[in-house]
This record gives C-alpha cells, sequence and structure tokens, in this order.
C-alpha cells in the first residue's frame, strides 16, 4: 500500500525560509525546485519533501495534491 504521508505534508507544510518563505510546498515554482535539485536539496525532512514536491511536479501529479490540503485557518 502506498504512504500517502509525504503527500499530505507537502500539500499542507509552509517554506520556512528563502524567497518563498510561508508558501505551501505544491506550490513552490518548479524552477525554484529544480534549483534545490541542482544545488542541493537541505537535509532532513524538509529536502525530502521538496523533492517530493519536484517529482509531483515534474510528472503532472499535483492533482492528486489537491484533495489533500486542509482548509485555510
Amino acid at each position: 500500500m502506498f504512504d500517502t504521508s509525504g503527500l499530505i505534508k507537502i500539500a499542507n507544510t509552509r517554506m520556512p525560509f528563502g524567497k518563498y518563505q510561508g508558501r505551501v510546498l505544491i506550490d513552490l515554482p518548479e524552477a525554484y525546485l529544480q534549483w534545490f535539485s541542482r544545488e542541493g536539496f537541505p537535509n532532513g525532512e524538509l529536502g525530502e519533501l521538496l523533492a517530493l514536491a519536484l517529482l509531483v511536479n515534474t510528472e503532472s501529479l499535483k492533482h492528486l495534491v489537491e484533495p489533500l490540503r486542509r482548509a485555510p485557518r
């Protein structure tokens, strides 16, 4: 069975730093995610989530993540 926890996290986790601080990871521009891919993703869970967000974007699977978003607070 596929673990959806990563998809849920990229649909709801906000970028903690940088030019796009505060933006939900799945909403980061693909070019920004590709930059991380070239330069190196951050260590730990954030890097793993950014890599997953890039994969979802490049494979045109963003529609799978949309239903996993939490309602704005």
